[in-house]
C-alpha cells in the first residue's frame, strides 16, 4: 500500500497540486487522468521516488516493488527486442548486468556474486525473462524476433515494447489482452490513459488530476465522469443560491436600512450577510483544442485514386497489387495489425514513400496534409520552438495569426 500525505509539487510559482492524502491499496486499478501538463506524469515520477515532492510525504512500506514505465521512447534501435522488455525490472537488470561484469573481468569475490544471486533470486530475476517473453508474446510480437533488435519492428511494434500510453498503437486484440493482463493482476496498477473505453474496463478507481488537487473517484471512468460532473454542479448550485440569498439581503438593506424604524432589521440583515460564506470554485485545467480544416474549394469527385501498389521490405512483401479509390466526403479507417502495412500506404499514398509497382493519383484541387507516427520524420527542425516551426509553414502570414494558430491548440504566452 501506498500512502500520500498532505502533498503538493510546484515549478516556481505555478502549482501543480496540493493537499494530496489518500491510499493507493493491493488489488485496486487506478486510472490517472488529466489535461496534458496538468501533473500526471509528475505524480507517477513522485511516487516511483524520480521526482522530489515540493511538500508533504510517500510512504512505500519496504516489501513492496515497484515497476515504472516511462515516457522515454527514444531508446537504442540496436538493442535486442527482449533486453528492452526486460529492463523495466531495474533491480534485477542491474544487478545482472554487475554479475556479468565481475565475471568477465576475473576480479569477482564469491561473497559478492553469492549476494547478487540472492538479490536476482529474490526477485523474480530468474523467470523474468520468460514473463517478458510472454508478455510481449500477448501484445502480438512472435517468439522468433524477441532476439532481434529494436529496429527490426515497425513503427507501432516498436512502441509495443515501450508501452507509453498503454493503448497507442495496438490493434483491438492486443488491446483487449492488455485489458485481461491488467484486470488479473495482483498488484496495485496506476495506468495514464486517454481512453475512456480501455479505462472503463480496466480501472476500478479514477485519480483525476484537476482544480490544483488530485481527487479519488470509485469506479471506471464512465462512472467517474457522472459523478465529477454531479458534484461540480451541486457546488455551482450552492453558490448561485448563496450569492442570490446575498443580493437579496444587500437588496433590502439598500432600500430599507435608512428608515429608523427598520434600523434593527437592517442589522440583522448586514450580520447574516457577513456569515453566509460563497466557496470560491477553482478552475478546471481541461482545455478543448480547436482544429478546423476550411477546403479552399471544393475538389474533384475523385480524391485519391491508388492502382496496383505494392511494396516490400527485403523479402517481406507488405502490400501487394493495392488498388481503391476514395471519393469526396468519404473517411476511411486503415485497420489491421501492426507490421501489415498500414502506415506504408500511408506513406505511399501522401508520397512519403516510393512504391515498388503501382501509381498513386490525386484529384482536382486536393491538398494533402498528413501526420506521422513519429514526429521526427516531419519536424526538419526538431530544436525549433512551436512559433519558430508554425511561421515556417506560414511564411506570407503575420506574427497574430501564427500565435493564432497556436492558441487554438492550447499553445500559449512566451
Amino acid at each position: 500500500m501506498l500512502g500520500l500525505v498532505n502533498l503538493a509539487k510546484s515549478f516556481g510559482a505555478r502549482t501543480l497540486f496540493e493537499g494530496v492524502s489518500l491510499k493507493l491499496v493491493p488489488g485496486a486499478r487506478y486510472g490517472l487522468v488529466g489535461a496534458n501538463g496538468s501533473g500526471k506524469t509528475t505524480l507517477l515520477k513522485i511516487l516511483a521516488g524520480d521526482e522530489p515532492e515540493s511538500d508533504g510525504s510517500v510512504t512505500r512500506p519496504k516489501e513492496v516493488r515497484m515497476g515504472v514505465l516511462r515516457q522515454d521512447r527514444f531508446l537504442d534501435d540496436a538493442q535486442p527486442i527482449l533486453e528492452v522488455a526486460t529492463a523495466g525490472d531495474e533491480v534485477v537488470t542491474n544487478a545482472r548486468r554487475e554479475q556479468a561484469r565481475l565475471t568477465s573481468t576475473g576480479a569477482a569475490a564469491a561473497e559478492l556474486l553469492l549476494e547478487l544471486e540472492d538479490r536476482i533470486a529474490a526477485h523474480d530475476g530468474y523467470t523474468l525473462e520468460a514473463r517478458a517473453s510472454a508478455i510481449l508474446e500477448g501484445l502480438g510480437i512472435p517468439v522468433a524476433q524477441h532476439r532481434q533488435p529494436l529496429a527490426t519492428l515497425s513503427g507501432g511494434f516498436k512502441l509495443r515494447v515501450l508501452l507509453d500510453e498503454p493503448t497507442n498503437h495496438l490493434d483491438i486484440l492486443s488491446i483487449r489482452w492488455l485489458e485481461q493482463f491488467l484486470a488479473s493482476y495482483r498488484g496495485t496498477a496506476v495506468v495514464i490513459s486517454h481512453d475512456e473505453q480501455f479505462l472503463n474496463q480496466v480501472a476500478t478507481h479514477i485519480l483525476d488530476v484537476d482544480y490544483g488537487t488530485v481527487t479519488l473517484y470509485t469506479g471506471n471512468y464512465a462512472a467517474f465522469a457522472r459523478e465529477k460532473a454531479e458534484v461540480r454542479a451541486r457546488k455551482e448550485a450552492e453558490v448561485e443560491r448563496a450569492e442570490a440569498t446575498i443580493a437579496e439581503k444587500r437588496a433590502w438593506v439598500e432600500r430599507f436600512g435608512a428608515k429608523a424604524t427598520k434600523a434593527r432589521q437592517a442589522q440583522s440583515r448586514l450580520k447574516q450577510l457577513e456569515r453566509i460564506e460563497v466557496e470560491e470554485l477553482a478552475q478546471t485545467n481541461r482545455r478543448t483544442p480547436s482544429f478546423s480544416f476550411t477546403p479552399q474549394r471544393p475538389s474533384g469527385r475523385d480524391v485519391l485514386e491508388l492502382s496496383g501498389i505494392s511494396k516490400a521490405y527485403g523479402q517481406k512483401t507488405v502490400l501487394r497489387q493495392v488498388s481503391l479509390t476514395v471519393r469526396r466526403g468519404e473517411r476511411v479507417a486503415i485497420i489491421g495489425p501492426n507490421g501489415l502495412g498500414k502506415s506504408t500506404l500511408l506513406k505511399i499514398a501522401t508520397q512519403n514513400l516510393a512504391a515498388d509497382a503501382g501509381r498513386v493519383a490525386w484529384g482536382y484541387e486536393t491538398h494533402v496534409g498528413y501526420f506521422a507516427q513519429d514526429h521526427h520524420d516531419v519536424l526538419e527542425r526538431p530544436d525549433a520552438t512551436p512559433l519558430e516551426l508554425i511561421d515556417a509553414e506560414l511564411p506570407l502570414e503575420g506574427p497574430s495569426v501564427v500565435r493564432g494558430h497556436l492558441g487554438r491548440v492550447l499553445f500559449s504566452g512566451e
